[in-house]
């Protein structure tokens, strides 16, 4: 078990879902239960599985989940840019969104992929 508070993957979706619930406030009111309400369940599935996963006791559910949370994010970042077409973001809010959906991308790829590292996997080999 791990403590989620202390990596830096969650530090960066927690930003991504507050900065979601921001940036969709003022979306069109249509839209209150399609691509709003829709960017708001991936953004909030990505801290949620993260903080899931932490909990579990094996390194192979912990690792699930964060793969469930990167989905999520994939998903997030085709919402985001197809609320961008549709202009529901201004090109300020727009850089500073993409950025930070980018960076976390980063961060938890970089996370999944040090899990699944050979030399990882080995370790964990009973010897």
């Amino acid at each position: 078990m791990q403590d989620h508070t202390q990596l830096r993957a969650f530090e960066l979706a927690d930003e991504v879902a507050i900065l979601t619930y921001l940036e969709t406030r003022n979306f069109p009111k249509d839209e209150m239960y399609g691509l709003t309400s829709q960017m708001r369940r991936s953004a909030v599935s990505v801290p949620s599985n993260i903080v899931e996963g932490c909990a579990r006791e094996s390194q192979t559910e912990f690792l699930r989940f964060l793969e469930i949370a990167f989905a999520s994010l994939r998903e997030l970042r085709y919402q985001f840019g197809l609320s961008k077409r549709l202009g529901y973001f201004d090109e300020n809010s727009f850089t500073g969104y993409d950025s930070k959906l980018l960076e976390a991308e980063k961060v938890l790829g970089s996370l999944i992929r040090s899990l699944c590292s050979p030399n990882r996997l080995q370790s964990k080999q009973p010897g």
